[in-house]
């Protein structure tokens, strides 16, 4: 089974016989330790493998340093566009076309990076360039018309969701196994298709669709959306741990941090939109 993170699947991360996470599982060994076979490990004699004594494999330090620069990135262009693109009725319109341009060529680069069969910093530093750009002017429109609250609250509250998870990981309260993975993945799918169903009515038909982004309902997809980039966090983080373990190359490093940049984003993007419906609500 392939990883969630698409990522990680292009660079042979899977699972297979309800295990967890790993490297070429066309060599993986059935009915022994997955990874007794692992090219990256310094011992596959003793059926438990350790991370092989090289400098160039992927480190902790490794991951926080690289998620902090391509988050760094979408922090400090999301600060430049809210300050340079302004959103009042006047402009709106111009700035809401930029972001959108913006979120285009965002997406284009993730999708290059996670076809690529290796990490590509310059890519990975551009795609968190323009999302940050699209997260900023989307962010001070936001503010603008709902209130600097709605974007304070979908910080920290991105902010709380990781901690939580981590510190859930951590503990062990979460476990990642092929059950877990199949129903996160299931509920992804799901949850993907009624919103391009959605998009599709609000387009053809006008309005809000099928009401998936608004109300009741969409407080309750709102929360749904929270929940599956929780989920996402949990995947991302045991594919992390793994790599750590199992001797991943240092360059998984960057992949690590654009897998993770992408779960956070989703998680302030469903966050941002679930809190302007409770601020409309008000």
């Amino acid at each position: 089974m392939r990883s969630s993170n698409p990522v990680f699947s292009r660079r042979g991360f899977s699972r297979d016989n309800g295990g967890y996470a790993g490297f070429d599982a066309q060599h993986q060994q059935a009915g022994t330790n997955p990874y007794a076979t692992n090219p990256y490990a310094a011992d596959t004699t003793t059926g438990m493998p350790q991370a092989p004594a090289r400098a160039d494999v992927m480190t902790m330090d490794d991951v926080v340093s690289r998620t902090a620069m391509t988050l760094g990135t979408v922090i400090l262009t999301a600060t430049i566009a809210w300050i340079a693109m302004p959103v009042d009725p006047a402009n709106v319109n111009k700035s809401y076309g930029i972001a959108v341009g913006a979120a285009l060529v965002a997406m284009v680069l993730g999708l290059v990076q996670s076809f690529k069969r290796k990490a590509s910093p310059p890519i990975i530093l551009a795609y968190a360039a323009f999302e940050g750009f699209f997260l900023g002017v989307l962010s001070a429109a936001t503010s603008t018309y709902f209130g600097a609250g709605v974007v304070i609250q979908a910080v920290l509250g991105t902010m709380c969701v990781f901690a939580s998870v981590l510190f859930a990981y951590k503990m062990r309260w979460i476990r990642v196994t092929r059950r877990f993975y199949g129903f996160v993945m299931a509920a992804a799918m799901g949850f993907m298709l009624l919103m391009v169903a959605n998009l599709l009515f609000s387009v053809f038909a006008g309005g809000d669709g099928l009401g998936f982004r608004s109300g009741g309902l969409g407080i309750l997809f709102g929360i749904v959306g929270v929940v599956l980039g929780a989920c996402f966090l949990a995947l991302d983080f045991k594919q992390v741990e793994d790599g750590i373990t199992y001797g991943a190359p240092r360059d998984e490093a960057w992949l690590a941090a654009f897998g993770l940049t992408l779960t956070l984003v989703w998680i302030y993007l469903e966050l941002l939109r679930l809190f302007q419906i409770l601020s409309g609500d008000d």
